[in-house]
Order: C-alpha cells, then sequence, then structure tokens
C-alpha cells in the first residue's frame, strides 16, 4: 500500500498518515493480483448498495461499538481534553465520533475579511480551477461539471476557486461555514460510496463527483456565492445537517456532520473572490496535503 504523507500546517513537517482501515483499503484498493481480483468482485457491491454502508453505520451506533473508543482514542492519539463530554458519557462509537469541542478548542480567525477553514482535515486549495489537473491522478482534469450536474453553476466556477477537505476516521467530524453567510437549502445528489482516502483517490480520480453529496449554495457579502459539498464515503452512516436554510449563520458556526466514516468538503468561489493563504497553494501544487483545524485562516476577499 502507497505510503500517504501531508504536511503539518502547525510545524511544517512532513509526516506519515496512519490510516484506519488499512486492511481494508489494501483488499478494495491494492496493486496486486489478489486485491485486483477482490476489487473486481466486491468493490461495486459496497460500493453502489447503500446497506453495507448503512449496516455499518448502525453496528457503529450499538452498545458493544463503545468497546472501541478507548483504543482508539490510545492508537490515534485523540486529544480528550478538547471534548465537551467526557469519554465514559458516550454510548456508542458513533456517539465519540460526532463528538463536540469545546468553544475554545478551535478559535476562529478573526476579521470579516478573513474566510476560514471548515472542518478539521488534509487540505488541497487551487486558486484557479482552469490549472487544476493530476492532484490525485497525473494528467487528470478534474470533472467540474460532473460533481455540479448544473450548467449554471458549471459556468459560475470554472474558473473560479476550490478547496477540497479529506476528513479521516480519527478527526473532529463536524464541519463548519467558512465565512457569515445566508445557506439556502441543501440539495442531494445521490451516487456511490467509494472511499475517498488518497488510496482510492489515485485509482479512481472519478470518485470526488460520482459519490452521494449534498450541495448548498451560501451566499455571502464579501466572498459572494460559495458552493458547499459534503461528500459521503464508504461506511458513512449519513451526512446530517443542523444550519437553518436561509437564516444567516455566523463564519465558523456548525453546518452539520457526518456519522461514522471517512468524508470529504469541497468549497469552490466565484472568480476573483477569495485568495487563499499561499502556505496552502504552495503543497497543493507539489500535491501534497496541509493538515490544519477548523478555524485557521483559509483565505481573504480579494
Amino acid at each position: 500500500m502507497a505510503t500517504i504523507y501531508y504536511k503539518d500546517r502547525a510545524t511544517g513537517e512532513l509526516k506519515k498518515e496512519k490510516v484506519y482501515g488499512k486492511f481494508f483499503l489494501e483488499a478494495l484498493y491494492g496493486s496486486s493480483l489478489l486485491a485486483r481480483l477482490f476489487s473486481v468482485i466486491f468493490l461495486p457491491i459496497i460500493s453502489h448498495i447503500p446497506f453495507f454502508s448503512h449496516f455499518y453505520g448502525r453496528r457503529q451506533k450499538g452498545k458493544k461499538s463503545r468497546l472501541k473508543i478507548i483504543p482508539f482514542i490510545r492508537d490515534f492519539h485523540v486529544d480528550t481534553t478538547e471534548f465537551v463530554d467526557p469519554v465514559e458519557s458516550f454510548s456508542s462509537f458513533n456517539d465519540f465520533f460526532i463528538r463536540k469541542l469545546k468553544p475554545n478548542a478551535r478559535p476562529i480567525a478573526s476579521g470579516d475579511s478573513i474566510a476560514v477553514l471548515p472542518a478539521d482535515g488534509r487540505f488541497l486549495a487551487f486558486q484557479d480551477l482552469t490549472k487544476v489537473e493530476g492532484f490525485y491522478v497525473k494528467g487528470e482534469k478534474f470533472d467540474l461539471r460532473c460533481l455540479l450536474r448544473d450548467e449554471f453553476l458549471f459556468d459560475l466556477y470554472k474558473k473560479g476557486s476550490m478547496l477540497i477537505a479529506r476528513l479521516c476516521p480519527t478527526d473532529y467530524h463536524r464541519f463548519h461555514f467558512p465565512c457569515t453567510c445566508t445557506p439556502g437549502k441543501s440539495q442531494l445528489i445521490n451516487g456511490p460510496l467509494f472511499s475517498v482516502n488518497p488510496i482510492a483517490l489515485r485509482k479512481h480520480i472519478s470518485i470526488l463527483n460520482e459519490n452521494k453529496r449534498m450541495l448548498t449554495l451560501l451566499e455571502s457579502h464579501l466572498f459572494g456565492k460559495i458552493a458547499y459539498i459534503e461528500v459521503g464515503a464508504t461506511c458513512v452512516g449519513s451526512i446530517q445537517q443542523t444550519f437553518t436554510p436561509n437564516k444567516t449563520s455566523a463564519k465558523g458556526e456548525e453546518k452539520g456532520y457526518f456519522e461514522f466514516g471517512g468524508s470529504c468538503l469541497i468549497l469552490l468561489f466565484e472568480p476573483g473572490r477569495i485568495q487563499f493563504d499561499q502556505d496552502l497553494i504552495e503543497a497543493s501544487s507539489e500535491m501534497i496535503e496541509t493538515y490544519a483545524k477548523m478555524g485557521e485562516p483559509l483565505g481573504f476577499c480579494k
């Protein structure tokens, strides 16, 4: 299995990712003959039939699943001091997975002209979508039209800017608004549930624009119209929205959360409405994800 490296924004160090469910990923997306055979037989069933992910999601809500919490915290060095609720209060692994954090655990970068990262995760930031290709699969261009399935939105964002946030099972899984805005109603775009781990994306970049996803348009005075897309993945129980449509939401306010599983967010900005921070752009130009946390600066209005 190929090693996944990312840049830690806080330290500037290049780090090796410890992958949760490594055996499962190797079996479905590996390059060995056995993995390719396994993939041909089982991948269509797992990704295209929702029962598998729903069943696995339900198991994470069972009482027995709480026995996984302490070993998971230990193995992945999760900081429990950030939690609103004590570990012993979680009745299932999913309760732990959708945990809330203390208000001061994720300070929100101040300033109306500063947009913030919407979640904890590993980020790729592309200032100009017309120049985006090969960020997971060399030579392949990202299919924005397929992602949006809307010609008006495609024309609006085809020369704009894009942020991709990959959330691992080890991450805090609530997602937030990047700026003060008025969100519309979320729209479901149905699709399969492939893994969004880079191991899978390097084989099938189209996963990002095929997987089941939710699209919400945000109206912002400074940053224009933003497309906010939550992308589901294998074993994601569901995508839950907690915001109120057509009501102004503050920067950093919660928008929703993913139930158990790795998942992904994509934010699209109109051309000329945001300037991403240079460290995110530079790492992304080398096809290296940057690990950072919700509330940290994403960029500023141009």
